[in-house]
């Protein structure tokens, strides 16, 4: 998810480098600086932080930071308040969006999250035609024989998300696999018990399957 900021406008300098260093995409955000300005707009805000990351429009450039043009506001929002109340535990959670999050109120959470489900989503990139078949397999029919359900029912025919569920298409194969393995471990990702079950019960080749099929998607497909 996401990695979000409030900055006061600043003539010196527009562009923070993100909370630690070293981490391939992302740089490191100046924690001195003060984030209670609710008059900067969330396009700034996406501008001036969490472009580091997720780019300026939400896509990003490395599977490390999860896209987030065109996801759901309603989940986008979600997580942020989870990430801001330590619920979302994820390495990524805690490193990253945990001191971010805690400086954004709801006002703001709430305009960051329509400013990216506002932007043209990720195109979906195909790199793995014989596991991506095996993968749009599971996500349209699930996998009767563990009890996996089709991925569709929740998120879509062609994982545009559906109302809590979240859009999945283009998504970034690393980060789904990151994160369906984040639900297996069950003390990093306590919000849902559906997934919980879900992740539970697929290999890791599952895992695999479904994630190059997701980032394959297109999202006029």
């Amino acid at each position: 998810m996401s990695a979000v900021l409030l900055l006061r406008p600043t003539t010196a300098c527009v562009l923070a480098s993100m909370l630690l260093a070293g981490i391939a995409g992302c740089t490191s955000i100046e924690r001195s600086r003060s984030f209670s300005d609710e008059r900067v707009s969330a396009s700034t805000t996406a501008l001036q932080v969490c472009s580091n990351c997720h780019g300026v429009k939400g896509i990003s450039t490395s599977p490390n930071f999860p896209h987030l043009a065109a996801q759901s506001p309603g989940y986008l929002e979600a997580q942020l308040k989870a990430f801001r109340g330590h619920g979302r535990a994820d390495p990524g959670g805690f490193e990253y969006m945990w001191g971010i999050s805690a400086k954004l109120s709801d006002r703001q959470i709430a305009g960051l999250s329509r400013y990216f489900s506002q932007q043209p989503a990720a195109t979906g990139y195909s790199s793995d035609p014989v596991r991506e078949q095996r993968g749009k397999a599971i996500f349209a029919d699930g996998i009767s024989s563990s009890g996996v359900p089709a991925c569709a029912s929740c998120h879509g025919a062609h994982g545009e998300g559906m109302g809590a569920f979240p859009r999945l298409a283009g998504q970034h194969a690393d980060y789904i696999s990151k994160q369906l393995t984040a639900f297996q471990r069950t003390d990093e990702r306590p919000d849902s018990a559906i997934m919980q079950s879900v992740a539970h019960a697929l290999t890791n080749d599952d895992i695999a399957s479904l994630a190059s099929y997701v980032e394959s998607i297109r999202s006029n497909d």
